[in-house]
Formats: structure tokens, C-alpha cells, sequence
């Protein structure tokens, strides 16, 4: 039998941002007692001698601490995008991933991915 990696910890919701050669998941999960937190995993697909493997950092963050790291990360791609790059349109980012899962999702590439 399978051990659970996370300890009973149930995945409420998920959601996978894929981003060039790196994969980021957003999971929500839930303690025994019913207190929810988030996990952001960053995954990136590595080559060995003997096949490939991927390479995983995870973040854990919790209810007390979501507004403070929303308010912070909004606010530091706002600088980014405002004060060190203002001349780079960032739409066209987002319209080259409408792209991109378009011929996925044709292609059949597109499968759920899941870290169980």
C-alpha cells in the first residue's frame, strides 16, 4: 500500500499554470480539522543520464498569512511592471499562452497532470 505524502491532508482545489519549461501548481488542502491552506509548487522538468525526472520546490501558506502575501506579490509585479520595465507591453505574454493551450489542448497534450 501507498503511504499518502501528505499525511491524510485532502486537495480541495487546484489549479496549474504551465510557464515555458517550468509548471506551477496552486493547491488548496485541508487539515484533519477542516483549517485550509495553500501549496505552490514550482516544477521543472530536468535531464539525467538515465531519462528525465523533475526537480520540485514547494511553499506552504497559511490562512494568516494570505492577504500579506497577496498584497506583497501584487505590489511587487506592479513595480516590476511600472518602474523597472514600463515598456514592455505584458499582454503579449498572455495572449502567447492563449496561444500555446490552444494547440495543446488539439494536440491531446493537455492530460491532467497530478503529483500522486
Amino acid at each position: 500500500m501507498e503511504e499518502n505524502k501528505d499525511n491524510g491532508k485532502a486537495e480541495i482545489f487546484s489549479k496549474r499554470v504551465r510557464a515555458g519549461k517550468r509548471t506551477y501548481f496552486f493547491d488548496v488542502k485541508a487539515t484533519r480539522s477542516n483549517d485550509y491552506y495553500l501549496t505552490i509548487t514550482e516544477s521543472k522538468r530536468r535531464y539525467k543520464e538515465d531519462g528525465y525526472f523533475y526537480e520540485k520546490h514547494k511553499l506552504f501558506l497559511y490562512k494568516e498569512d494570505f492577504d500579506k502575501f497577496v498584497v506583497a506579490l501584487t505590489g511587487t509585479v506592479d513595480h516590476v511592471k511600472t518602474e523597472l520595465m514600463p515598456e514592455i507591453d505584458f499582454s503579449q505574454f498572455e495572449e502567447k499562452d492563449q496561444q500555446e493551450a490552444k494547440v495543446e489542448s488539439k494536440s491531446g497534450l493537455d492530460e491532467e497532470l497530478s503529483w500522486e
